[in-house]
């Protein structure tokens, strides 16, 4: 696994046994899935991807207090017929204030994890007039807003698991910039799940990754999901610093926490690292969502 151009952290529970593991030169929830291929969720099994546009999730009040639809497009592999697949919910990024749910980089991910043969949506959520540059209260509203959304998608996947064929017991949130931010909020803040729809199912998820974000508003706790973070050190929107001391507080708490950071990135440097973001997702969601004894 190259690794000349990152600095890989990995923060784990201290135990002896995983301590050994960990000394490999690629850490352990970064390895790539064993066995003869093709494997299901290690390879693109799948050649084509069916799109569902415009699905309705939920609704909620904006800041101008009128109700706002939110909407999703969901990806799947095309031709499978299989009845309990893992979710991915994709937060495409914009300060909280711009940005679509047909994001490229959201859009190329969601492809690339439904040929290997997950279920994915990507959603649309609330955004504010200033978002967060500068930061101010307006921004913790944006923030806010959008952790109730996707929370709200989060269920969404779960009322909707017989209609679509989803593992209702492993779905992931994943995103880049502000949805990043709300990647970590949505595994860090369960106890507030907001009301913007699909109520009576749970908003927790199984693991979470994130393209330049980190946890604002919210820390972790013990228990709480594995994590994968994703950083350049040049970063000057959201400040590596930030990123590291989300980190620092999951090793605290004894908390699954994985780092790869690009020395002299920037802000969501996608395009210069897809291949090595979308290998080391898949093989961090494989073992943190227990792949191997999930419905082939």
């Amino acid at each position: 696994m190259e690794r000349s151009t990152a600095r890989r952290r990995v923060v784990t529970i201290a135990i002896a046994a995983v301590v050994a593991l960990l000394a490999s030169s690629c850490q352990r929830h970064l390895l790539p899935p064993d066995g003869e291929g093709p494997l299901r969720y290690r390879d693109e099994i799948f050649s084509q991807v069916d799109i569902t546009t415009g699905l309705t999730y939920g609704s909620a009040p904006g800041l101008d207090g009128q109700t706002e639809t939110l909407k999703l497009d969901l990806y799947e592999p095309h031709g499978d017929d299989l009845t309990k697949r893992p979710a991915i919910v994709w937060v495409h990024g914009g300060s909280f204030k711009t940005g679509s749910r047909t994001s490229p980089e959201i859009v190329d991910q969601a492809k690339a994890f439904s040929r290997m043969g997950y279920l994915n949506v990507s959603i649309s959520y609330r955004l504010t007039e200033k978002g967060c540059v500068p930061f101010g209260d307006e921004c913790i509203q944006g923030i806010t807003m959008a952790k109730h959304d996707a929370q709200a998608a989060v269920r969404w996947l779960r009322a909707n698991g017989a209609t679509y064929g989803i593992d209702t017991a492993r779905i992931a949130v994943a995103g880049s910039s502000a949805g990043a931010i709300t990647a970590y909020n949505v595994a860090y803040g369960k106890d507030d799940q907001g009301s913007s729809g699909n109520p009576g199912f749970s908003p927790t998820v199984k693991a979470a990754v994130s393209l330049s974000g980190a946890a604002i508003t919210t820390s972790p706790d013990p228990g709480e999901p594995p994590t994968l973070d994703f950083h350049g050190t040049n970063d000057g929107l959201v400040p590596l610093s930030w990123a590291e001391n989300t980190i620092d507080d999951a090793l605290a708490d004894g908390l699954i926490a994985e780092q790869t950071v690009w020395e002299g990135a920037g802000h969501v440097p996608y395009g210069q690292y897809k291949a090595e973001i979308i290998e080391q997702t898949r093989n961090f969601l494989y073992w943190t969502m227990d792949l191997r004894n999930a419905a082939q």
